[in-house]
């Protein structure tokens, strides 16, 4: 049997700033995503669903535990496991084409394969026409199409999005997210998806995990039966309603712990 896309086990990370006491982040999760599926992090700000994405990217070391990918030990970044990023990280004197092979071109990947890999990249995500257009040129969520297929042409086998549609408009939100969805069916890349909207968890994945408020832990995990080929309209079906109102009541009082403690928190 080969091993799962994620491993993590008894994962622990502790941030140590030199005037505060020590902060626990992460503490005691253990969890598995098999491979080729679609996993959603949903949890209060502050929770550590971005430090948990971290680790597994080989970004930020674990305190104790492991994370594991494809069964081998993370302690680094690699090249099948790709990043989709919150921030707009376009580069505005670069047309779309160009931004697209970026990141092939610091991975040396030969200039006939870059041109070959972008196209395909933006072809799937839907940008065709838009090559030769500049950033300045294209909406919001054009430019995160444009990181998603940058992302895509380096062909990960694993896939992770920290919040990549935060900054758009809710309708925006939900036809990307959307799109996501029918590109990881033509893909079949192991995703893990963090998100604060819980429509859009349910939305995309097979599979919603809920987090604590810090220290963030594992306190659900919640299957989504929802039909495979769903898209937006599922939104007003009783199941999707019914699930909505699960994960809302794991996720219900961490997220006033997280409210309250960001009241009583001094000013910085």
């Amino acid at each position: 049997m080969s091993p799962p896309g994620i491993s993590i086990r008894n994962l622990r990370v502790v941030f140590e700033p030199p005037d505060r006491p020590p902060v626990v982040a992460l503490d005691q999760i253990s969890q598995e995503i098999p491979r080729s599926s679609f996993v959603a992090i949903v949890g209060p700000s502050g929770c550590g669903k971005s430090t948990l994405l971290n680790v597994v990217a080989g970004l930020q070391r674990a305190g104790s535990g492991s994370v594991e990918v494809h069964g081998a030990v993370v302690s680094k970044p690699r090249r099948d496991v790709g990043v989709v990023f919150q921030d707009d990280s376009t580069l505005p004197w670069r047309s779309v084409m160009d931004n697209v092979r970026f990141a092939m071109q610091v991975a040396k990947v030969g200039g006939a394969e870059q041109r070959r890999r972008a196209q395909e990249a933006i072809d799937l995500v839907g940008l065709s026409g838009f090559e030769s257009v500049f950033p300045a040129g294209l909406s919001g969520g054009m430019r995160q199409r444009v990181a998603l297929a940058r992302t895509l042409a380096l062909r990960p086998e694993v896939l992770l999005m920290d919040e990549p549609f935060a900054a758009l408009d809710q309708q925006t939100r939900l036809l990307l997210g959307a799109e996501v969805l029918q590109i990881w069916r033509q893909t079949r890349q192991t995703v893990c998806f963090v998100t604060h909207d819980i429509s859009e968890a349910l939305i995309l994945s097979q599979q919603v995990w809920v987090m604590s408020f810090r220290p963030g832990r594992i306190i659900d995990v919640i299957d989504v039966d929802l039909p495979d080929d769903r898209d937006v309209s599922v939104v007003s079906t009783p199941e999707f309603n019914r699930l909505h109102a699960r994960v809302w009541g794991s996720l219900e009082a961490e997220a006033k712990r997280g409210f309250a403690y960001d009241q009583l928190a001094p000013a910085s």
